[in-house]
């Protein structure tokens, strides 16, 4: 049994499984207190791979003449460019063209490619669902009105509406690296923070799923960043850091472990992080005391093909003075 204290909200979790339950906070005795409790089932299995995911100790690229402005060029600024550029050396023409025609050749068949993956994708989809179900698209043409907010994951493999079968309108979905719902800031993460903000004061979502999974990238990171000062990418150290309570309790736990198996307790540990979090959101915790909204814990392990789900069950407790 944990319990977690945010903003005057207490947070109490307690379940049988060690990898959910609530990293990192001590008892605290309050006036008025949301009472919490955590359950869900056991861990899943290690992950595929056992080494780090983020290894770019240096930059990638180095350039000496590095301009702002160098991202706002067409494809045919840049080819322009090209040319230029072998071709300022007398010795270089020859070789210029050919490699401005391979070049250029490449890049053509990579974006027809592409496009064409696209544009077949777009025609099974209208034909196969758009068309195959006017009713519900005449209805989301009227607006939007789902039950759940999911947060997830980027990762290509665990898109949550292909996962759960979600249809049009059912679920109002965030996803960023690692599937985190940072604290309330509104200096900060203001993407994460405005999603929620819509989905419970706007389109009225009665749950809010926060999922998880295995062989997560960005969890892996968290768990192999030193953070000591040192910093090899530009924006996911800060971000997963969001998640630190969840490795400091792992490795408080499960330091003796092999690293796959560590990032697995620790999948389910940053869930339970972006919970409490929530409860960091005024309106969040307003539709929890109202019961007109609920907060939920998911994993999805797509090496077995197996999904977990654990709620947080609120009530208020009666005050308490010492």
């Amino acid at each position: 049994m944990s319990t977690a204290s945010i903003n005057g909200w207490c947070l109490t979790s307690s379940s049988t499984a060690t990898a959910t339950s609530f990293p990192l906070w001590r008892p605290t005795l309050l006036s008025s207190s949301i009472v919490a409790t955590l359950n869900s089932s056991p861990s899943p299995p290690t992950l595929i791979r056992n080494q780090a995911v983020f290894a770019a100790s240096v930059p990638l690229l180095t350039p000496s003449n590095w301009r702002e402005d160098m991202g706002d060029k067409s494809y045919e600024e840049a080819i322009e460019a090209l040319k230029k550029l072998l071709s300022e050396k007398g010795e270089l023409k020859a070789v210029a063209a050919a490699k401005v025609d391979q070049v250029t050749a490449e890049l053509k068949t990579t974006s027809d490619d592409s496009v064409e993956r696209l544009k077949q994708g777009f025609v099974y989809f209208k034909s196969q669902k758009y068309e195959k179900n006017p009713a519900l698209y005449a209805e989301l043409a009227k607006g939007q009105s789902p039950k759940y907010m999911i947060v997830s994951c980027s990762d290509s493999r665990v898109c949550p509406s292909h996962v759960l079968d979600m249809q049009p309108g059912e679920a109002f979905v965030v996803r960023n690296v690692a599937n985190i719902v940072p604290p309330y800031d509104q200096t900060k993460y203001a993407g994460t923070g405005s999603a929620v903000e819509y989905a419970v004061l706007h389109l009225k979502v009665q749950e809010i799923v926060v999922i998880g999974h295995s062989a997560c990238g960005g969890i892996k990171g968290l768990m192999s960043f030193p953070y000591d000062g040192t910093t090899s990418t530009d924006f996911i150290e800060d971000w997963v850091k969001i998640g630190m309570p969840a490795k400091t309790k792992v490795q408080a736990e499960h330091g003796g472990e092999p690293l796959g198996v560590q990032c697995t307790h620790c999948e389910k540990e940053a869930v339970n992080v972006s919970l409490g979090n929530l409860l960091s959101y005024p309106f969040v915790r307003d539709g929890l005391v109202r019961k007109t909204l609920a907060l939920k814990g998911g994993y999805y392990d797509f090496v077995k093909g197996s999904f977990e789900l654990w709620s947080l069950n609120f009530q208020l407790s009666s005050p308490l003075s010492v």
